[in-house]
């Protein structure tokens, strides 16, 4: 009997504006993945765009990497200390919870460095909350999710940030 692996998130780097192309590769070879895509009014018409443009997050186990790098139109996974970047489970959904929850939802980045603490807590760090948005950060990828909240859906519950009935 083999052991098996846990499975990890991982972050992979895709060739420009092929992002839908490999998620669907990704389906095809059964291989467990999130494109996260926000929706655009552009011409009057609604089209989804990327919200990691040149990004696919794939859950596998480390064994099974090299069906990723075998995929056309990957460049190769986001690496982090010469490592593949392994992001955790909670971020994923947080990213999920903002895409399904908030209609304005962007991305900024910010820098990280070699020395940094990219440990975090099960919950999201809230990092801003203003009258009408809320910022939480994603430290395993640098970068921060940006909501546009109507300020009636906010409160502060014995200590925690409630948005939209959720506790940050």
């Amino acid at each position: 009997m083999f052991n098996a692996q846990p499975l990890a998130w991982y972050a992979v780097y895709t060739r420009a504006k092929c992002e839908k192309k490999v998620a669907d590769l990704f389906t095809r070879k059964k291989v467990e993945h999130y494109y996260p895509v926000k929706q655009l009014i552009r011409a009057r018409k609604m089209v989804e765009s990327p919200l990691f443009p040149s990004y696919v997050f794939v859950r596998i186990p480390e064994s099974r990497t090299w069906v990723v790098r075998e995929t056309e139109n990957v460049v190769n996974f986001v690496y982090w200390l010469e490592q593949p970047a392994i992001i955790p489970d909670h971020e994923i959904s947080l990213i999920k919870h903002f895409l399904r929850n908030y209609e304005d939802v962007s991305v900024e980045r910010f820098p990280i460095n070699a020395g940094s603490d990219r440990t975090d807590s099960s919950r999201g760090k809230i990092i801003q909350l203003a009258s009408n948005r809320v910022k939480v950060e994603l430290s395993s990828l640098g970068c921060m999710l940006v909501a546009k909240v109507p300020s009636r859906e906010i409160a502060v519950i014995s200590g925690s940030i409630t948005v939209n009935g959720h506790h940050y």
